[in-house]
């Protein structure tokens, strides 16, 4: 496998300790889970989506542990402008808020919280499972660079994460560089159900939910492929990313970062354990193999 130098680098206007960052949705609700992780070795956070206003989220069961990944329907569960009270101690940190919205008015809104606090923000278009948010968004092209736009012209470092669940994805990714995006992230979860057939009834409280985990890992570095084709700002992967060797398959499809979120479940130490597999002081600077798995 190939080693990487291991450093500080920067993807889309962020600062970040190395190319490995905590995934939206996965102990990023308190700013204690955050420090956790960042101590733990990751190169940056981002948080819990924070929406317009408070969520509760969908009724249980929200989660179900399937081979090779989980199926979530959570619903955007979140606090909204109060969240704004656990970034207090982490000024200065590579943490990135994601935010969720209907309009790319509420985007604005939700994204003047945290403008003067955060590293950056990512755009949270692409959920599968909440209607009126995420995905409902961002399988449209015109309003994906409309909201874009909305958050970019406040000046903060603006990441767009993208749901696979649509047929160009190269299309959207392109409409949210239009937008002013400073980098994509790719992808959320996949479309996904379970039914219980002691109950006859599906598994999920919402019915359905996104699926995250190992299995959909193909399916990222497709979608990371083919928005390295269409598009010249940066991309980070996201997706069934479990070890060191994963991240450089990312990085050939042309990643220059990835998020990691399911794999903590089974090893809060993922992050410290795949940088001494990934890093050597005699490596390679990352790049180098960045998009070079491309004719």
């Amino acid at each position: 496998m190939v080693a990487l130098y291991p450093g500080p680098i920067e993807v889309g206007g962020i600062r970040l300790r190395n190319h490995l960052l905590l995934a939206a949705g996965i102990l990023g609700t308190t700013g204690a889970s955050l420090a956790r992780i960042l101590a733990n070795g990751a190169g940056g956070v981002v948080t819990k989506s924070i929406g317009p206003s408070p969520k509760e989220g969908h009724p249980g069961p929200c989660l179900v542990v399937v081979d090779g990944g989980i199926i979530n329907a959570m619903g955007l569960p979140n606090p909204s402008a109060a969240f704004k009270d656990e970034l207090a101690a982490l000024q200065g940190e590579p943490v990135i808020v994601s935010i969720f919205a209907g309009t790319p008015e509420e985007f604005r809104t939700v994204a003047g919280w945290f403008a003067g606090t955060a590293s950056g923000l990512e755009l949270n278009l692409s959920c599968p499972h909440a209607e009126g948010y995420g995905a409902a968004i961002g399988s449209d092209p015109a309003l994906v660079e409309e909201c874009t736009r909305a958050v970019a012209s406040l000046g903060v470092p603006t990441w767009v994460k993208l749901t696979p669940n649509v047929a160009d994805i190269a299309e959207i990714g392109a409409a949210a560089e239009r937008g002013g995006a400073d980098a994509i992230v790719a992808v959320n979860t996949v479309k996904a159900m379970r039914i219980s057939t002691a109950l006859r009834r599906p598994v999920l409280g919402n019915r359905f939910g996104g699926l995250s985990g190992k299995a959909i890992f193909p399916v990222a570095v497709r979608c990371v492929y083919d928005l390295y084709e269409a598009c010249s700002i940066p991309i980070v992967g996201c997706g069934g990313v479990s070890t060191a060797d994963n991240v450089v398959e990312m990085m050939m499809a042309g990643a220059s970062a990835v998020e990691i979120g399911s794999a903590i479940i089974d090893d809060i130490g993922i992050f410290a354990a795949i940088a001494d597999e990934l890093y050597s002081s005699d490596g390679i600077d990352a790049g180098e193999i960045v998009g070079c798995a491309h004719a």
